[in-house]
């Protein structure tokens, strides 16, 4: 017997809406019961994931935090993968952000200009572009898979953070620490609520959510990629370009990662570490999917994530939960959100060996 999944032509509408809420609830579930073998008190880890960032100011205000740079990093690597390109290596470029943002105060740690920010801002948003450009260059030269060159190219990034931060930029008054001088006032963004640290980089990523929205909905440009993706012959056919669609999602995509990387650095972090990299270009991958390619979707896509990785920091302390089941955890919702939407995009069909699926001898 073989298993055929046969695509609806009409997926249900409410249930598409539902997908979210139902990989939460199963991650819920599945990790209730992970929490009961181990041992861990069930309600106190799940109040901590789920509820407690939204019991004080302080707590809600860190969830906006993390909620950026993840908004902002989805919705450019989504353009992309609507094309069927997909940028993996978001991480690196978000390195490469920092690191070309961290250049301005690192060799003018005197200036005062008020232009140092959102000069700062811009390099971010060059340096991820040129690093996700590698990745363009070699894929329409070579075909090489940007799978692969994009995730390889992250790992390198790491490794000229190290070398920057142990090396030419490190502190020579940081005690030995790998990070650089801590960077003056002008070179700090403002802060968007009064008490928090939430800054003006979360209008950052209202504004990609705006300008993704018109260029998938609204542009001619926008429209190819997404026939490029959905139907490769037919784009050919048409006389769309891949290798311009290649460019576009890539440059896009590093682009958001830069530039968030760059708001990392002259936002809650105030200098250049080591520990940068936390992981948002993964989980923005995470965010795009969850909030199915769609710019709108992904706000709230990326307010769950921000809301488990508040959540998750509480419960390692309030429930002496360890790290890992707070990744297994976010891991189980797109797993599930996964399972979810084949179930309702394609319904399944059996048959037997030989026979086609119209029901015939193949």
């Amino acid at each position: 017997m073989w298993l055929d999944l046969i695509r609806r032509e009409r997926p249900s509408t409410a249930l598409m809406l539902l997908v979210p809420l139902i990989a939460v609830a199963f991650a819920a579930a599945a990790s209730a019961a992970l929490f009961t073998i181990t041992g861990k008190p069930v309600g106190a880890a799940l109040y901590a994931l789920l509820i407690e960032p939204f019991m004080t100011r302080s707590a809600f205000s860190e969830v906006l935090l993390k909620m950026g740079p993840l908004l902002l990093i989805a919705q450019g690597l989504a353009i992309g993968f609507r094309a069927q390109i997909f940028n993996i290596g978001a991480e690196g470029q978000f390195v490469l952000g920092a690191i070309f943002a961290a250049a301005i105060p690192v060799y003018f740690p005197d200036s005062t200009s008020i232009w140092l920010w959102p000069l700062m801002m811009v390099m971010g948003a060059l340096g991820g572009a040129l690093w996700a450009g590698l990745a363009a260059f070699w894929r329409v030269r070579t075909n090489a898979n940007e799978i692969l060159v994009t995730l390889m190219l992250g790992f390198v990034a790491t490794q000229l953070l190290n070398y920057l931060l142990l090396g030419p930029w490190k502190d020579p008054m940081g005690f030995n620490f790998p990070q650089t001088v801590m960077f003056q006032y002008e070179a700090m963004l403002p802060t968007l609520i009064p008490g928090t640290r939430v800054n003006v980089s979360f209008l950052f990523a209202i504004a990609a959510t705006l300008l993704a929205w018109v260029y998938v909905k609204r542009s001619f440009s926008g429209y190819q990629l997404m026939v490029g993706g959905l139907a490769p012959d037919a784009a050919s056919y048409a006389g769309f370009r891949e290798s311009r669609a290649v460019w576009i999602s890539l440059l896009i995509g590093g682009l958001a990662a830069g530039l968030a990387g760059a708001a990392e650095v002259a936002g809650p972090v105030g200098q250049l570490q080591r520990s940068i990299s936390t992981g948002y270009g993964f989980a923005a991958i995470i965010v795009a999917y969850l909030g199915g390619l769609n710019p709108l979707g992904m706000v709230f896509s990326s307010f769950l994530l921000a809301v488990i990785y508040i959540g998750g920091d509480n419960a390692m302390v309030s429930a002496e939960l360890p790290v890992a089941s707070v990744r297994l955890f976010q891991g189980l919702v797109l797993i599930a959100y996964l399972a979810a939407l084949t179930w309702i995009r394609y319904r399944v069909q059996w048959r037997k060996r030989g026979a086609t699926q119209d029901g015939g001898r193949a």
